[in-house]
């Protein structure tokens, strides 16, 4: 079915000429991000900016503490997260397209933003051993036909040789969408949702975790605990946008 989509998509490409996901304005070549993005949207994506909050990784408004008033009062089991991106307007708008409108192509274009970050603030990267993806339930990726943070684990995978371990994190219960639960509601709704199948390849090991939206921090929290429950070191995670 994937691969029928795609097919369709290429003929569409020929008929009509490409449009700006956002916008739906014509592209030009000179002047878009892969022939995806025009630069006019692209420069509207909001971008956090240091100082960053040492916890959920977004900008610090009062930077006389390193740990924002959100993540005071949480008990969070990841170390660290990196996000480059605001969740608002362009970018909001883009990661509901790869999503949920089967624009899963948008996957490389969107990563850049992720390598840009990387680059630019220096993440630790020569410190993890590997990178692994937030998985999907096994009913919802059936629906999807691919896992959004998959492609983009696969994508800073590549770009900063590091070893990618899409297969050893697991959800265990396909829990309801976390943008559908009020805040307080999403920590139980994904407590206890994920296991690790093979500890061995685990253990000691400092992980990258990847996933495209933070919110509250509860899906990246209990993939965390899992990975250290089974004995990982430490646990950085790195979003798109929060």
């Amino acid at each position: 079915m994937n691969m029928l989509r795609k097919f369709f998509q290429a003929l569409v490409d020929i008929v009509y000429p490409r449009a700006c996901v956002v916008c739906k304005k014509q592209l030009k070549e000179a002047g878009c991000i892969d022939n995806f993005v025009c630069l006019e949207c692209w420069e509207k994506i909001k971008r956090n900016s240091p100082p960053f909050c040492h916890r959920c990784g977004r900008h610090l408004e009062k930077p006389t503490r390193n740990i924002c008033p959100d993540c005071v009062r949480k008990q969070l089991h990841f170390d660290r997260a990196f996000s480059p991106c605001v969740y608002e307007g362009v970018i909001k708008e883009l990661i509901h397209a790869f999503k949920y409108q089967g624009k899963d192509y948008l996957g490389a274009t969107l990563s850049r933003l992720m390598v840009e970050f990387i680059e630019d603030y220096n993440v630790p990267m020569v410190l993890l051993d590997l990178i692994v993806p937030i998985p999907l339930h096994k009913t919802r990726l059936r629906e999807r036909e691919f896992n959004q943070a998959g492609i983009l684990s696969n994508h800073i995978a590549q770009r900063f040789n590091k070893n990618l371990m899409p297969d050893n994190l697991k959800r265990l219960r396909n829990t309801q969408t976390q943008t559908e639960l009020e805040r307080d509601l999403r920590l139980l709704n994904v407590k206890d949702s994920f296991t690790v199948t093979k500890s061995q390849e685990i253990k000691g090991k400092n992980i990258l975790l990847i996933d495209d939206v933070l919110t509250t921090g509860a899906t990246s929290s209990e993939a965390a605990y899992a990975l250290k429950n089974a004995g990982a070191n430490i646990v950085f995670v790195l979003i798109l946008a929060n």
